[in-house]
Order: structure tokens, then C-alpha cells, then sequence
């Protein structure tokens, strides 16, 4: 059902300069997609760091006035905690390994992408919220407006903060529009009843669980009316997490909307699930079978391996192209049918 792209992966941090002298780009990741003057754009996760010394971690985190602090250890300091390459733990406290930004690239043909030249391509973390860097955005076009749903790191914890633009050289930042701890938002491109409608992730500590949740606002900024509606199965693909991919499609049978489902061994695949047209809070089917699992050898090895991640995808017709995520560090894509998704979940499959 699905078709990787002969050329994957497309983007690897080889094709991505790093933002500051000194610095390497260690992954590129998670792009946000749409189309924009006639071409396709990818809104890229780019994760970097100092180089690396022998015998030290050093990571950089953002100051409030937007400067940016490197912090270094030693790899022998008792204090430090490196089990996760995404995080550095010292002394009971968590920092992230790299600092991430979106990049902008863009593209003719819809696999070969570079930056483009006339249009500002990197977009940072500011304020008090973003001080340990922004990520895995979502991009929704409503009413010709291009709306960012992203995500906001700092010590504070992780929220979702939204961006808006019209023609990607002037942002309006919103500020954050669900609290921590949040993630995975995606906006229905279209009202439902006179209202906007979102997915998202709150994570729950202790109760509750990673979760997919459905709200509803007047405004884009001040959400309610929350149910959740996708919770992760025991001893499934899908058993440790779950999280909504890009914007909901509408089909004549619901709104397709491509997730993201972990396990405990943190395996990452994608599955699907149908959801009713006039009330999205009710789910029509779901995926038995991952439509996307980490199989090719860039999907198995690389910064965080066995992961394959969506939040960007492009409709044609009958054909999505979904731009991926593989192993946390490059840029994939895949073309699958529509109406071969919604056969195989309205058969249960």
C-alpha cells in the first residue's frame, strides 16, 4: 500500500548548514509540508549542537534575550545521565542534547529540496518558552492563512505555541495556546459546525496516559470542549503512545488522519483512523496494522532508531505524499492511495 521514494532518504544533515560557526547539524527531522507558489515546501526540524569534544557534552540552551549559552560537562562527572541521546540529565535536572529551529526548503519536483533564496528560511525559539528550542511544527492553511503548530521546549516544560503567516516572510507568533505537558497539535483546515477543531497530546503523569484528544474553539487561541478519543492498546504497535501526524483529510466516508504510534521498546510506526465528519470526537476506525513501520535501513539505524515520524503530508487526488521522519535524523517520503487507506480500515484492516 505504501511506496517508499527510490531516492530516500531525501535530506540528511549533509544537506543542511548548521546555524552558528562551531556548530553540526546532528539531525534533520519531523517537517511540517504545504504548497505554496506553485512548489513544495518542507518546514524542517533542524537539531544541532557544538562539535563535540573528547571526553565532554556540550549542548546550548537560548537565553530570554534570544542569545544562546553553552553548557559542557564531563563525561565523567557521576552528575551526568546519558541513557537518552535526547537528553542530558545533570544533577536531577533535564536539558535536551541539541537545540532545534525549523528550516525552511523547498522544492519543484517534490523530492529534490533546497533552501530557497528569497525568502528569511530559519525560524528560532523566542522568549522564556523557547529557551531550549521549538520543533516538529504542523502546518494548516485556513481561509488563505498558513497557520504553525509546534512545539515549544524550555525548563517550564512542553507546550504547543502557534505561528500565522500569509506569505512566509512576515509571522504573527500567538504564543502558547495549550499548556504543558502538550504536543502533536494538528488543526482540521476547515470549521465543523461553526468552530475550529484541533487534535493534540496532553500526557498524563500517573493517571491517564499519551493519549490523542479532540477540542474545539471559536478563535484558534482558547480551546475546550476536550475528549479524548485515541488511547494507546497493550502489547500493540501502538501501546506506549500515540500522536496525531498533519492535518486531517476530508473524504466523502470522514476525516483521515494519519497518527504516530510507539511501543515500549520505543518503536515508532504510522497507522490511521477515520473520524465522522460532523463530530470528530467520534472515531469510525482505526488501523490494525501499522501502514508504515520502520523497515528500510535508514528507519532502523541513526540518532534514536526504529522510528518512522509524519506531521506533513501532500494531497493529489487520490495520492498522499507523506514526508517523514526516519530514525530522529533524516527526511523521507512515501506515496500511498487515499481510498486504499479507508478500503483497508473500513475492512477492519
Amino acid at each position: 500500500m505504501v511506496k517508499r521514494f527510490e531516492k530516500n532518504p531525501i535530506l540528511t544533515t549533509m544537506d543542511i548548514q548548521p546555524s552558528q560557526p562551531g556548530w553540526v547539524v546532528e539531525c534533520v527531522l519531523n517537517p511540517g509540508v504545504f504548497r505554496f507558489e506553485g512548489k513544495t515546501w518542507l518546514l524542517l526540524r533542524v537539531a544541532e549542537r557544538p562539535v563535540q569534544l573528547a571526553g565532554k557534552v556540550s549542548f546550548p540552551i537560548m537565553r530570554e534575550d534570544g542569545s544562546m549559552r553553552v553548557l559542557e560537562f564531563d563525561q565523567k562527572d557521576p552528575k551526568l545521565r546519558l541513557d537518552d541521546p535526547r537528553i542530558v540529565g545533570y544533577n536531577g535536572k533535564n536539558y535536551l542534547s541539541t537545540y532545534s529551529h525549523l528550516r525552511l526548503v523547498c522544492s519543484e519536483d517534490g523530492v529534490h529540496f533546497t533552501e530557497p533564496t528569497d525568502l528569511p528560511t530559519k525560524i528560532f525559539g523566542k522568549g522564556v518558552l523557547e529557551t531550549f528550542g521549538i520543533e516538529d511544527c504542523r502546518v494548516s492553511l485556513i481561509d488563505g492563512v498558513y497557520h504553525l503548530t509546534y512545539t515549544q521546549v524550555s525548563e517550564n516544560g512542553v507546550g504547543v505555541g502557534l505561528m500565522q503567516t500569509t506569505d512566509w516572510r512576515n509571522f504573527t507568533r500567538k504564543g502558547m495556546i495549550l499548556p504543558p505537558t502538550n504536543k502533536d497539535c494538528a488543526l482540521f483546515e476547515e470549521k465543523i459546525g461553526g468552530k475550529y477543531y484541533c487534535l493534540h497530546r496532553p500526557s498524563g503523569n500517573g493517571l491517564g496516559g499519551n493519549f490523542i484528544w479532540v477540542s474545539s474553539s471559536n478563535d484558534l487561541l482558547h480551546w475546550g470542549i476536550h475528549h479524548c478519543i485515541l488511547r494507546t492498546r497493550e502489547r500493540w504497535w501502538d501501546s506506549a503512545r500515540v500522536g496525531a501526524g498533519a492535518a486531517p483529510i476530508r473524504t466523502s466516508a470522514g476525516w483521515l488522519e494519519i497518527y504516530h504510534g510507539a511501543d515500549h521498546h520505543d518503536r515508532y510506526c504510522l497507522g490511521a483512523i477515520l473520524l465522522d465528519l460532523n463530530d470528530p470526537s467520534k472515531v469510525l476506525a482505526r488501523s490494525h496494522d501499522p501502514l508504515l513501520e520502520p523497515l528500510a535501513d535508514y528507519e532502523l539505524t541513526g540518532f534514536f532508531g526504529n522510528v518512522v515520524f509524519t506531521n506533513g503530508h501532500v494531497v493529489n487526488g487520490d495520492e498522499l505524499t507523506l514526508y517523514y521522519g526516519a530514525s530522529d535524523e533524516v527526511i523521507c517520503g512515501a506515496t500511498l492511495s487515499i481510498e486504499g487507506v479507508l478500503e483497508g480500515l473500513l475492512k477492519g484492516g
